[in-house]
């Protein structure tokens, strides 16, 4: 019987961008105060979307780039250090990967609207 490789020997695991991107919006969207925005073009409303991410960086260390809506009113700093510490123990935890820095852009402040209909 042989015995196998050592887990080390045996080969490469890359996890691609998109997959962190993904972890870190699903982190972003789970903060308490952040809020979905609706996604408008020309005018036509297209529903609506959470936190959107891109990542940078490279080999195991990576700089995710958020944008985000937060409800309102809102402290804004504090959810924002959540978020930060959130994507960053998510991403960590899931990928292994070493978040180096976090970039935030709040993009709207929304208030909670009331439904027409009650």
């Amino acid at each position: 019987m042989t015995v196998p490789p050592e887990p080390e020997d045996r080969g490469t695991l890359t996890i691609s961008p998109s997959v962190v991107r993904k972890i870190a919006q699903h982190a972003a969207d789970r903060v308490d105060g952040t809020t979905r925005a609706e996604r408008r073009i020309a005018g036509l409303g297209l529903g609506t979307h959470g936190a959107s991410a891109k990542v940078g960086g490279e080999g195991n260390d990576v700089d995710p780039v958020l944008d985000v809506a937060l409800h309102y009113p809102a402290p804004v700093r504090r959810i924002v250090g959540d978020l930060r510490a959130r994507v960053t123990e998510e991403v960590e935890r899931i990928t292994s990967y070493q978040v180096r820095d976090i970039s935030v852009t709040v993009s709207a402040l929304l208030p909670d609207i009331a439904p027409r209909v009650r």
